[in-house]
């Protein structure tokens, strides 16, 4: 099974988009799938009420965070790289969907879908493996 079929399954299953997005990287992350849904669960549509970031995006910049940083409390040397990962992720959906708010991309205002929860929940998931390599 691919990570774009693991995440779509997990939110088949109830995962919000940034769980689905999330958990299907517990293995490579080396962290257990139920503290990654525990992490997520605030960040599901659009943080609670579509107004902020589309939460599969909140996944993969979740997984950057696990992946990258050094968790060195003294000095945490890698935030910087993260956030550029973050960056590379975030501009990378925006060029794809057209915008990375939840209530845009599901068109509440306009009418007008950009993109539904599977397609966000795939590209994310996509661009954790691009971006991250993982």
């Amino acid at each position: 099974m691919t990570k774009k079929e693991l995440a779509i399954l997990n939110h088949d299953k109830g995962y919000n988009c940034c769980q689905a997005v999330v958990c299907a990287f517990s293995a490579e992350l080396g962290v257990p799938e139920e503290v990654l849904f525990k992490a997520g669960e605030g960040f599901g549509l659009g943080m609670g009420c579509m107004d902020c970031t589309c939460g599969a995006i909140s996944g993969a910049v979740m997984a950057a965070g696990f992946k990258n940083s050094t968790a060195n409390f003294d000095g945490p040397k890698s935030k910087a790289d993260t956030y550029r990962l973050s960056k590379k992720i975030v501009e990378a959906f925006q060029n794809k969907n057209g915008a990375v708010v939840c209530r845009d991309l599901k068109g509440v205002e306009t009418g007008h879908v950009l993109r539904s929860c599977a397609g966000c929940i795939e590209d994310a998931t996509e661009l954790v493996s691009e971006i991250v390599g993982i």
